[in-house]
């Protein structure tokens, strides 16, 4: 008896769709009676209730934003949570104002990230009790990754340089701490590489024979010690100083001044 093939629904022939050729339908498990509990339904066993803040790029009193633990392929995949023990449905009025407050935040910071055209935000809730949002950056021109399944391109694309992604992780994080909270995530440092050692050339300069030491010159005491050190052409210093001529010295000769150029 041949088996019963269910066609394939429509979205498998959209352009974003991830996957092409041969597929068919998985078979439809029958439901459970009791459904398991969800990951850290008890707060002593949560993940989220036990991650230290070093673990997060940005923290406040009541919210915490993480990242992934290595790039992916998209440019930004952030998870906003709250620090109390709460799903959504259980949030206070004050959290539930909030939430609405840092959603709108942080989907404008990854949006500010260069090369992003929109920030998907999702929440499912299936896989951890504690409250958590997903936000995924679109890249900018990748209209292919437009809609429902970005999530799945998220682990198809080639994973982003890592340093760009720490320096996105700052961005973000220095983004919301501009509101309040504090940054844990940093940019990259800078790796300075130097030579570990230093090359010499082989040929060195030959030495240069040292000068000879300067004469020594006695140092005169006196003014006559200066006169009689002056050679016959100059001179003693007492004579070789001008005296000052007034206007009426019939002797007295004026020094032609230089004629200033005519501007023509």
């Amino acid at each position: 008896m041949p088996e019963n093939i269910a066609p394939l629904p429509d979205f498998t022939r959209w352009p974003s769709f991830p996957f092409e050729g041969d597929m068919r339908v998985k078979p439809l498990a029958d439901p459970v009676e009791v459904e398991p509990p969800r990951s850290g339904e008890d707060a002593a066993d949560c993940v989220a209730c036990n991650t230290p803040d070093e673990s997060y790029i940005w923290v406040s009193e009541r919210w915490r934003v993480r990242a992934m633990d290595r790039p992916t392929g998209l440019p930004m995949v952030l998870i906003l949570e709250c620090r109390s023990h709460l799903d959504i449905g259980d949030l206070p009025n004050l959290l539930a104002a909030e939430l609405g407050v840092m959603t709108v935040r942080l989907e404008r910071a990854v949006r500010s990230l260069d090369g992003v055209a929109r920030v998907h935000v999702n929440r499912w809730g299936d896989g951890s009790a504690h409250l958590h949002m997903w936000f995924l950056a679109r890249p900018y021109g990748r209209l292919q990754l437009r809609g429902t399944f970005l999530t799945l391109w998220d682990d198809i694309l080639p994973v982003i340089p890592e340093q760009q992604w720490r320096e996105n992780l700052a961005h973000v994080a220095a983004w919301l701490a501009e509101f309040g909270g504090k940054a844990i995530a940093e940019p990259p440092h800078i790796q300075w590489e130097s030579p570990s050692t230093i090359t010499y050339t082989d040929t060195e300069p030959a030495e240069q024979p040292a000068a000879p030491p300067p004469a020594e010159v006695p140092q005169p005491n006196t003014l006559n010690d200066v006169n009689r050190q002056q050679s016959p052409v100059d001179g003693p210093i007492s004579e070789s100083i001008p005296t000052q001529r007034t206007a009426q010295d019939p002797g007295a000769t004026s020094t032609p001044q230089a004629q200033a150029p005519s501007h023509s």
